[in-house]
């Protein structure tokens, strides 16, 4: 079995994948995102796009092992979600939430070392309770999501801001949809149970 690089450093996503009890490195990704990023396309092209170009990034430095980049957009109708990094602008980002629909796209792309490759675009809507601004503010005292695009963290308690999820796999919220990153690496001869 080649070597399994993770185009990441994400805790979130070295966390998912450690669940799959494999053996594999995460390496920081090469590419820089904001500038690769294509303009005018939707949130699926450009978390597909971004998934490809992290771990094709890595390439050059690990030829001989399988790489795995991901990448994850949220977007509220056409406007795409950043990490809000501050507490006024995560509560801004909850209250434009608050009531409504918005969805989360998370691509996984799998490079081989001959250069063949696997990829799986992830969906979900996620439907958002009306919350009023004490709501927002003590959500966002405790969980403190300011690294989370769309500013909760699912695993945690921003579960509580939630009416309903619809999607096939709720790993791909957190960073990394681990049902279809199982199917990639098996299409790329790495056997999850056989580990």
């Amino acid at each position: 079995m080649t070597e399994l690089i993770l185009a990441s450093t994400s805790k979130y996503r070295v966390e998912l994948l450690e669940r799959l009890a494999i053996p594999f490195r995460a390496v920081a990704h090469l590419c820089d995102e904001r500038a690769l990023e294509p303009r005018g396309e939707g949130p699926e092209a450009i978390a597909t796009f971004l998934a490809k170009a992290k771990a094709e990034s890595l390439v050059a430095s690990f030829p001989r092992a399988t790489i795995l980049g991901s990448d994850q957009v949220v977007a509220l109708d056409d406007t795409i979600l950043e990490k809000p990094g501050t507490f006024e602008r995560a509560c801004a980002q909850l209250a434009s939430l608050s009531g409504r629909e918005h969805r989360i796209m998370t691509a996984v792309y799998v490079r081989l070392p001959d250069g063949t490759s696997h990829a799986h675009l992830d969906s979900h809507r996620m439907h958002v309770r009306p919350l009023s601004r004490e709501a927002i503010e003590r959500y966002v005292a405790a969980d403190e999501p300011y690294d989370c695009a769309g500013s909760y963290r699912l695993e945690s308690r921003g579960i509580s801001l939630f009416s309903a999820i619809e999607g096939s796999d709720h790993t791909g919220i957190v960073g990394l949809p681990l049902i279809a990153t199982v199917t990639l690496l098996a299409k790329a001869g790495i056997d999850v149970l056989a580990a």
